[in-house]
């Protein structure tokens, strides 16, 4: 069990990232994609990536074991620098001690088998340039096959999970947003739980605390396992999938949807949910009965354009990349998230 402890001071430096962290990315689906995990939100994405690895997630698979301690270096804390050169270049530039250090903690993990680490890490170890080059390609090659691909679709649902989020902060300050986190975590004032593989006690002491959105951590929160002790410490948590988010994404199939589109109801709809809406209040702005407002997001849902999640008693809609272009939006608003 984890147990995060906090001040007053801590409750008002509570801060939710407003976009997916690259590195966190990475790291989680690649340990989901090795893994034994029968998470049913990733099956489709593993049938799809599996056969794309190549020699240089080998050393990926060596860093990123699927279970236990993964180097606290490879997700550095960039103060929310976006970019994924920006993020590769962050690793890259570690300082040989910490690189040492992590890399020391990951051969002794009680998760690995009892070998030496391969050449490769070892030269890792020490800093070397060709190691280090390599590294930054391996993270760049899978992130091109692996995530980039799905890429409006991570955006899409993590956009979803923080339109519930400000939902809740709006409507309960810090203590709602906090609670809005069950089950994966639990607001017990002045202490923030979450399953964890072993017991861990976590004391802010001012610094407040980010809550970084995963799209593939999954089922249970991560952290650093050596935060630094000045920086605000980051929780990675689990958000809520639609269950048949990686079916569907070739330009055909979404050709064909798109076909199912006609009349000012459901661009109404659409433009409505740019900030999020639920059933009911689609149905009273836009003046059409609730059944015919949940017919309408469905042929959207189908279509790829509106993103549904079921949150407590309602359903709350948010409209996704390709029905934001389909309104004529901007490529970069509002808010585009997870940007190469």
């Amino acid at each position: 069990m984890l147990r995060v402890h906090f001040t007053a001071e801590d409750v008002a430096r509570v801060r939710v990232a407003a976009v997916p962290d690259h590195l966190w990315e990475i790291s989680n689906s690649f340990q989901a994609l090795a893994g034994e995990d029968n998470n049913p939100a990733f099956g489709d994405w593993r049938r799809l990536v599996r056969p794309l690895l190549g020699p240089s997630d080998v050393l990926l698979a060596a860093l990123l074991p699927p279970r236990g301690y993964s180097p606290d270096f490879l997700t550095p804390d960039r103060s929310r620098v976006p970019g994924l050169d920006s993020a590769v270049e962050a690793v890259l530039t570690t300082p040989k001690p910490v690189l040492r250090a992590d890399l020391a903690r990951l051969a002794a993990s009680r998760h690995r088998p009892r070998r030496p680490l391969p050449a490769e890490v070892r030269a890792l170890a020490e800093g070397e340039p060709e190691a280090l080059h390599r590294l930054g390609g391996a993270l760049r090659t899978y992130y091109r096959r692996a995530l980039l691909p799905f890429r409006p679709h991570i955006r899409a649902q993590v956009e979803a999970d923080l339109a519930a989020r400000a939902r809740a902060a709006l409507a309960g300050g810090t203590d709602g947003l906090l609670a809005s986190f069950r089950p994966v975590l639990r607001w017990e004032p002045p202490v923030l739980e979450a399953p964890y593989p072993f017991d861990r006690e976590l004391r802010l002491g001012g610094r407040g605390l980010l809550l970084q959105p995963c799209f593939f951590c999954s089922r249970r929160p991560v952290m650093l396992a050596a935060p630094s002790p000045e920086r605000t410490p980051v929780l990675v948590y689990p958000i809520q999938h639609a269950g048949d988010w990686a079916r569907g994404h070739s330009a055909m199939e979404r050709a064909t949807r798109l076909g199912e589109l006609v009349g000012r109801t459901r661009a109404a709809i659409l433009a409505d949910a740019v900030t999020g809406r639920t059933t009911g209040e689609l149905a009273r702005r836009i003046g059409i009965s609730g059944a015919a407002a949940s017919q309408h997001t469905a042929v959207l849902r189908r279509a790829g354009l509106l993103l549904s999640v079921r949150r407590s008693r309602y359903v709350l809609h948010t409209i996704t990349p390709a029905g934001l272009a389909l309104l004529g939006g901007p490529s970069g608003a509002p808010g585009a998230l997870f940007d190469v």
